[in-house]
């Protein structure tokens, strides 16, 4: 089973789009903007483990990765 909160690789002009439950909630450009995003869902934020890969899937880089990758 994948993660129900996908955090896709870094845009070429930065930020990353995000999408839960195969719906796109929009482009994040830290975490302040991807919590504001998944508050609109119904997943728990307060209790939301960054690093839990059944609830969240980071790909192209972790949560601090927010730019563009250096390549």
């Amino acid at each position: 089973m994948s993660a129900p909160i996908v955090v896709h690789p870094p845009a070429p002009e930065g930020g990353r789009h995000v999408t839960a439950y195969g719906e796109s909630l929009g482009t994040a450009y830290g975490l302040t903007d991807l919590i504001e995003f998944l508050e609109r869902t119904d997943i728990d934020v307060a209790s939301l483990d960054l690093e839990d890969e059944t609830v969240i899937e980071w790909k192209g880089g972790t949560h601090e990765v927010w730019g563009r990758l250096a390549g």
